[in-house]
């Protein structure tokens, strides 16, 4: 059936009609109607007109092409086949189909994941294991990997926010209060640190040890009882710190990397398992643009932040007991200094004024906020606090922590 549409004229000119429709070779062509079309009942008028010729065209052709025939009133039916303008639609755009308005894949090789560092960081090997066969994007800072999730770069983001010796990646608990990301599950990950050089290196020849300051802090005692006199220098991330030793041919450096970044950059490991401890383990939080929906048929785990505008520990005393009052156990609490409010003054009439540091607090739980009580838990918090605001509720990673596991992931999007 053929089908007629408007093309736009130059300002001062009436617009065309014009008609596509397939004619007998099965050929598509184009008819179009140089005269100018009036009001609607003539457009209508013309477009029956044009179907019937289009419908008659199909034994006439020049050389395999549709030829020209005449129109009504005198105007020239112009006919172009598809195969004359192949070339030229070859260069245009492909238009926007259903699976492109779809929903980014849930799992799966088509995944999108940013992580902070370079190929053969652990936040590599966390995304992998977050969302196996995914696309791993690097980003070279912690915010370019909420920056690329936010811009539809990546479809998630795997970053650290604690290691058991190291503590709490301060840097990635103030970005989740900057950004409007979710967190949507969570992975632990055991941390197997090597000793790394370029080939033929010893390490009596190792003069400065290069990693991430995570890095450095979780094998400091190690690298002592080895008898290393080396300087500790901080580096972005301990894969880098391997790339950096082997792209610029440092013989009197070493770095402090995984076992992948030594094969990536070529290096050899000069020792294995330095940690401080076998049960080194790093918690990485996996974020998206928008939340899931929370469950109650496995375990959950909901991530808050807080901030409160009243003097004393009253207030957080409170806000501790509506959790305690509920059973529910409290897995981590942490806090920050208010970015925007970093000192709060008092006013005394005895003492004069003094200065008080304002906090935000992160609180990780374990409920599912489709649970009545942590519901119910929240709203008695909300009339403590100033400030609330859920960053995600999302299933536990339930591995256990022993040292050398590998860790299987719980993904929240299956």
């Amino acid at each position: 059936m053929a089908a007629a549409s408007f093309i736009k004229a130059p300002a001062g000119q009436n617009p065309r009609l014009a008609v596509h429709a397939p004619g007998r070779s099965g050929r598509v062509v184009r008819c179009s109607l140089g005269a100018a079309v009036g009001g609607r009942t003539e457009w209508l008028s013309s477009c029956a007109v044009l179907s019937s010729k289009v419908a008659a065209l199909g034994p006439h052709s020049v050389n395999g092409h549709a030829a020209p025939a005449p129109a009504p009133n005198g105007a020239v039916l112009d006919l172009i086949p598809v195969s004359g303008v192949n070339g030229a639609a070859k260069n245009l755009p492909a238009p926007l189909r259903i699976a492109d308005l779809s929903p980014a894949p849930m799992h799966g090789s088509e995944l999108r994941v940013a992580y902070q560092g370079v190929p053969g960081a652990y936040s590599e090997k966390a995304a992998g294991k977050a969302y196996p066969g995914c696309d791993a994007i690097p980003c070279d800072q912690f915010e370019v990997a909420f920056q690329a999730v936010e811009l539809w770069i990546a479809d998630r983001a795997v970053l650290p926010v604690e290691n058991s010796l190291g503590g709490s990646i301060h840097r990635n608990y103030d970005l989740l209060l900057r950004h409007r990301l979710h967190i949507v599950g969570e992975v632990q990950l055991p941390v197997h640190h090597c000793l790394l050089a370029l080939p033929g290196v010893r390490k009596e020849n190792i003069t400065r040890v290069i990693s991430h300051p995570q890095a450095l802090a979780q094998c400091e005692h190690t690298i002592t009882r080895m008898g290393l006199n080396v300087v500790r220098e901080a580096f972005d991330d301990t894969a880098g710190a391997a790339e950096y030793v082997a792209t610029n041919g440092l013989r009197d450096t070493a770095a402090i990397a995984s076992s992948r970044a030594a094969e990536l950059y070529g290096m050899e490991i000069l020792a294995d398992g330095i940690q401080d401890d076998c049960g080194n383990v790093t918690r990485f939080v996996m974020l998206a643009r928008e939340p899931i929906v929370p469950r109650t048929d496995r375990p959950f785990k909901t991530s808050i932040v807080f901030a409160h505008d009243k003097e004393g520990t009253s207030v957080l005393f409170k806000v501790l007991s509506a959790f305690a009052f509920r059973d529910i156990t409290l897995t981590k609490i942490e806090s920050r200094p208010h970015r925007h409010r970093p000192i709060r003054l008092v006013d005394d009439a005895n003492r004069g004024t003094a200065k008080h540091f304002e906090y935000m607090f992160y609180v990780d739980f374990q409920a599912s906020l489709a649970e009545p009580r942590a519901q119910n838990a929240l709203a008695e918090v909300q009339e403590f606090t100033s400030f609330l605001r859920v960053l995600g509720s999302y299933p536990m990673d339930m591995t256990p922590m022993t040292a050398g596991s590998s860790s299987t992931v719980t993904s929240s999007d299956s």
